[in-house]
């Protein structure tokens, strides 16, 4: 693989991306409200694309947004499917944690909806900020 990462900085309306190729970890954190997901999240989905065809033994996303808009939801589960395509093609596991303030019923009721549709280990976890 060509990139051994991928990174985005955070912005206000867009969340932090640290995708480790080397060690499997991959967070993405804080809002997801671009002008255009799909134009946001394409270099990502890019490299992606070609981490799935030769992945970590173990890849774990730590997933904690704050906010996410509509346009993004969609985004967030064409995410969650590439990593299914890890376990899916025996190159190894794929773990999602599913990060939510304790107090945030939308956020814990986003991560049970995306639980209910994702094939692979997904873990609801709280935390008290």
């Amino acid at each position: 693989m060509a990139d051994n990462s991928y990174s985005a900085e955070q912005s206000p309306k867009t969340p932090l991306i640290n995708f480790d190729a080397s060690s499997g970890n991959f967070d993405l954190k804080g809002k997801s409200i671009p002008e255009n997901s799909v134009l946001f999240y394409k270099p990502l989905f890019e490299w992606l694309d070609n981490y799935v065809q030769n992945p970590s033994s173990k890849t774990t996303l730590n997933i904690q947004l704050d906010y996410f808009n509509t346009s993004s939801s969609k985004c967030i589960v064409d995410l969650f499917k590439k990593l299914e395509l890890i376990t899916k093609n025996a190159k190894g596991e794929a773990l999602i944690n599913w990060l939510y303030d304790d107090q945030d019923d939308d956020m814990l009721e986003a991560g049970e909806d995306y639980k209910s549709i994702i094939k692979i280990p997904f873990n609801l976890v709280s935390f008290t900020k």
